[in-house]
């Protein structure tokens, strides 16, 4: 399969697949356990489905959106996600760039193999710089100073890492970071020559961001799941993260939260926005997918806080889905990652495309011309038998109700 045979983000995991050594994709690709939680996160959009509104003027329509005090182009951020160049040699490098090319905000992992200054280089648009929490808690206070002067424009605090997920394809593969030959990968390796010839004439790969600080995945080798259990500090509070808001001064996220008694917190402690993230199912199994906590976020914390649907998104209407139960944007990880895989930058662009023109195509197919268009009465449940009015709102009309249709799920 050729990049320019890929139409759907399918296809840049199938193409992704072929190109990778087999520890590689399924560290990518991969969940916790049984993997209920990360086919869950797809599965839950798939039972909503969109009713359209016809007879009106949708020759133009406009998709640009605030998120985080930045505007970009479109109603998707693209999520942090660890050791980029595991997939390409260009790695963070080559999605931030697709990124600013595409309008749209770039979030970079604090495990990431460019660092936050790299990063910010090749940038001009909107970055959010994503914390883990390491043990030495005298990182944290670096990251903020560093982003600052590198121009990032928001943080974000990942918080549901406290313990490493079982994730069990990793375990099978013996994925280590930094990779490392062993006799049960070597085939794998030898069978995808462009991937291994790439590493091996590429500098080290490295956990950029904190190698002056902690060895280990750097310098020395060791399994994601060790390194997160023995450098993550679990012992973070609601203290610790209002701390750290008041320190950075601007924008702040919080991801990783499904509960709406959180997300009350989080507003609470001065943040600005909400992930609502099970870790693309790569932490707790059986976790809830984050477009079915939505509705709940959203009563329960009104305006206080922009709500970002992380997790599941693969089509432009999986978008417009989420708005119209209460997003304020969505965001994406793996989709933007199979396009690294499959082609490097192009590949990413390419992703970023076909999504953005999903997202406007769609939207005129709703009947809508701008985000702030979109409700509930355009999304119906298609598993749930509760009657919904669906006439509120239209002047003169007497009340009728249809099956399944949604005021909130």
């Amino acid at each position: 399969m050729r990049l320019s045979k890929c139409y759907g983000i399918e296809d840049f995991r199938r193409l992704a697949r072929e190109k990778l050594p087999a520890p590689l994709f399924h560290y990518m690709d991969g969940g916790a356990e049984d993997e209920v939680t990360l086919s869950h996160n797809q599965s839950a959009f798939s039972g909503l489905a969109l009713q359209p509104l016809f007879l009106r003027d949708v020759s133009v329509v406009e998709t640009s959106c605030d998120v985080l005090g930045q505007t970009i182009k479109w109603p998707v951020v693209l999520a942090p996600t660890g050791m980029s160049r595991l997939f390409h040699r260009d790695g963070e490098l080559a999605v931030a760039r697709a990124a600013t090319n595409a309008g749209t905000m770039y979030s970079l992992s604090t495990l990431s193999t460019f660092s936050i200054e790299d990063v910010g280089a090749v940038s001009s648009g909107p970055k959010m710089f994503q914390i883990y929490l390491h043990k030495d808690r005298g990182l944290t206070r670096e990251f903020i100073q560093r982003c600052k002067e590198a121009g990032y424009t928001s943080l974000c605090l990942t918080v549901d890492m406290v313990r490493a997920g079982n994730r069990e394809r990793d375990l099978r593969t013996g994925m280590t970071m930094p990779p490392k030959f062993t006799w049960g990968s070597l085939f794998s390796f030898a069978l995808h020559a462009e991937w291994s010839l790439q590493h091996l004439m590429s500098p080290p790969l490295e956990l950029s961001n904190v190698v002056h600080r902690v060895a280990e995945g750097s310098t020395s080798a060791m399994s994601v799941i060790d390194y997160i259990n023995g450098q993550i500090d679990s012992t973070v509070t609601w203290d610790d993260a209002a701390k750290i808001i008041e320190e950075w001064g601007g924008p702040f996220a919080i991801k990783g939260l499904l509960s709406p008694s959180d997300a009350v917190r989080a507003a609470d402690a001065g943040a600005s926005a909400v992930m609502i993230s099970n870790h693309g199912g790569r932490q707790l199994d059986y976790s809830p997918a984050p477009i079915q906590c939505l509705p709940a976020f959203r009563d329960a914390v009104g305006e206080r806080l922009e709500l970002i649907v992380d997790g599941g998104v693969r089509r432009g209407t999986d978008v417009l889905k989420a708005l119209a139960l209460g997003a304020s944007a969505c965001s994406i990880g793996r989709p933007y990652l199979f396009g690294l895989a499959a082609g490097g930058e192009a590949g990413v662009a390419r992703v970023l495309e076909q999504l953005k023109s999903e997202v406007e195509r769609d939207l005129a197919l709703l009947g809508c011309t701008s985000l702030d268009q979109i409700g509930p009465q355009h999304v119906m449940d298609l598993h749930r038998p509760e009657f919904a009015d669906v006439t509120e709102g239209v002047e003169g009309a007497k009340p009728r109700y249809r099956f399944g249709h949604l005021k909130q799920l």
